[in-house]
């Protein structure tokens, strides 16, 4: 049965759908998080779908506008698949509550502990993650000569968890994952040295970590429009420090914008906002996506 949005008594198909039930042909996708409307994959998707003269349509189903509750999430799952689509993107903050939802994990979700793609196969609900590989090939195109010894992470949860896996897998020898949650940073922590044999710790002391570091990496919600400011304080920012930031509404973050101002090299989220949504387009619809194409949309998006 469809669910109601709180501020109407219109049911949600409508408001995602704009009273369209999807193709018969085609493929539908959603986007579900908080605070999504200036988000590019809608675009990137569409160009890339209609590239492959494919009926392709990507809605954005974003709580904060539709006024729904975390709670929903279960229902708006089941809306989607009961509606024909073929899978969802997830993200703030649902990357990790997805998880019981569904009724499978793909190997790299199952080990990263949070999901941004969801795939609705014939008998089952599969949870993919794409951003670990979406931050692994943006940080090994952009930097690949930085030094790798020591690297401090600022966040652990959905993104935290698969970027933190990303650069374990792109040579980092120790990472410290700092977050007001301890807790979730310590459990980040265990499960990648239970996993990977991997010198990882939290830490809890962020400014001596950061005089540590080799590179410093932002895997929170903070200095997105709705969140704005800065992961860390400026001063703790050194030019020796490589700097990174998932972040990419805005693209030049307070973060991005402090450090390469104290001539940091820097890493804007961008370039895992491509890969990652490269990666999904594949899972979605089962065919090859020209990843040069899909970052040019993205290129041309951000200057327009």
């Amino acid at each position: 049965m469809p669910i109601a949005s709180s501020q109407s008594a219109q049911p949600l198909r409508v408001s995602v759908l704009h009273n369209r039930l999807p193709h018969a042909d085609g493929i539908t996708i959603g986007l579900v998080g908080r605070g999504i409307g200036a988000s590019l994959s809608p675009l990137m998707h569409e160009q890339e779908g209609a590239r492959q003269s494919l009926d392709y349509r990507y809605h954005l189903i974003d709580f904060d506008r539709l006024d729904l509750d975390d709670s929903h999430l279960p229902l708006i799952l089941a809306e989607a698949r009961d509606l024909g689509f073929a899978g969802l993107n997830i993200t703030y903050p649902f990357k990790q509550a997805i998880l019981p939802l569904l009724e499978d994990l793909a190997p790299d979700a199952a080990a990263i502990g949070a999901v941004n793609t969801v795939v609705f196969g014939d008998r089952r609900t599969i949870g993919h993650n794409t951003d670990c590989w979406g931050f692994a090939e943006s940080f090994r195109r952009e930097l690949p000569d930085v030094a790798r010894g020591r690297v401090l992470q600022i966040g652990s949860g959905g993104a935290g968890a698969a970027v933190s896996q990303a650069l374990l897998q792109c040579g980092v020898e120790r990472l410290d994952i700092y977050d007001t949650d301890v807790t979730r940073a310590e459990d980040t922590a265990a499960r990648l040295r239970r996993l990977r044999g991997a010198d990882v710790h939290a830490v809890a002391d962020v400014a001596a970590a950061a005089m540590e570091a080799d590179g410093i990496v932002n895997a929170t919600p903070v200095g997105m429009v709705r969140h704005p400011g800065l992961p860390i304080a400026a001063a703790l920012l050194d030019k020796r420090h490589w700097v990174a930031d998932v972040i990419y509404f805005p693209l030049e973050t307070e973060l991005i914008r402090q450090s390469r101002s104290r001539g940091c090299r820097v890493l804007p989220g961008g370039g895992m906002a491509v890969y990652q949504a490269v990666r999904a387009f594949e899972l979605f619809t089962g065919l090859q996506p020209d990843a040069p194409a899909m970052a040019a949309t993205f290129r041309v998006a951000v200057k327009g």
